[in-house]
């Protein structure tokens, strides 16, 4: 079961479609979904190594806490209006017995943010990164490499989705991050109403994709298993093979190559987070 979301918002107009997809899922188990803000200190917005006469850093200091206190309270107004469409109760006490969702704001990194809610999360949601924009990558990278959680990336959308989770993708290639995403996600994979094994290329890293099968046979979960070969590229064959399947969620091991390698070279899960059109749950 899920119980608990951490939504991180950073005031660049992504937040209601995030909290749309992790909405669908709170009411799928009846979970909570706290949505965190990171308010930048006021000391970190002034100029760094530069002198500033007293009452010039005071005036400073006041004017970056309005602004602060002005973007907190449009937030917080943005998500009340978002929790009532979205028919969530706002509570800082959930009950277990409905979706809810509550605010939280702190000062410091949004680093540190992920970190300290996200490690005790079920699942962590974020935006997919907007490259032309530049955002969002840093907010993927921290909750993917910071907390140990299995992140869901959505990508933007139009229309908030109705249905999450209910048709499944697993990639799986035998490898250790493909491993770790199936432990940490057997809650959305035992609830789901079809589950979709796609193995690309050949089996070499581990426990093929047949043994996956008989794993998941053993928690009496149905699936079936799909075999591609990667003329265009494992990351591209994947999300063409996930379409095709119907599935309405990918779940994926992220980041066998280093971020920072698959970045600069490309990579499976880079290609995945630049041109995913789906939600996809990665898990490094």
């Amino acid at each position: 079961m899920l119980h608990k979301l951490i939504v991180p918002v950073r005031g660049d107009g992504n937040g209601e479609n995030v909290i749309a997809h992790a909405a669908v899922l709170a009411k799928k188990f009846n979970a909570h979904i706290v949505v965190t803000h990171c308010r930048p200190r006021p000391e970190d917005l002034l100029p760094f190594g530069v002198p500033i006469p007293a009452f010039m850093r005071e005036t400073l200091l006041k004017q970056s806490m309005q602004v602060a206190d002005y973007e907190e309270e449009g937030l917080k107004d943005e998500l009340i209006s978002v929790a009532r469409l979205l028919d969530l109760e706002m509570t800082d006490v959930p009950s277990g017995k409905s979706a809810s969702v509550s605010w939280v704001e702190e000062s410091g990194r949004q680093v540190d943010i992920i970190k300290h809610h996200g490690r005790l999360a079920d699942l962590i949601v974020v935006s997919k990164p907007d490259v032309d924009r530049n955002l969002g990558a840093n907010t993927l990278k921290a909750a993917l490499f910071n907390t140990g959680r299995p992140v869901l990336m959505c990508p933007p959308s139009e229309t908030p989705p109705t249905i999450l989770g209910t048709n499944l993708a697993i990639a799986w290639n035998g490898s250790t991050e493909s491993s770790r995403a199936i432990a940490l996600t057997m809650n959305l994979i035992t609830e789901a109403d079809s589950v979709i094994i796609i193995s690309i290329g050949p089996e070499v890293q581990g426990a093929s994709s047949a043994e996956l099968q008989q794993y998941l046979s053993d928690r009496n979960v149905k699936s079936e298993v799909k075999r591609f070969e990667a003329s265009d590229g494992i990351g591209k064959t994947l999300l063409e093979q996930s379409k095709e399947c119907g599935a309405d969620l990918l779940i994926m091991g992220a980041y066998g190559d280093s971020h920072e390698r698959e970045t600069v070279f490309g990579g499976n899960t880079q290609y995945i987070v630049d041109h995913a059109e789906m939600p996809v749950v990665l898990v490094h």
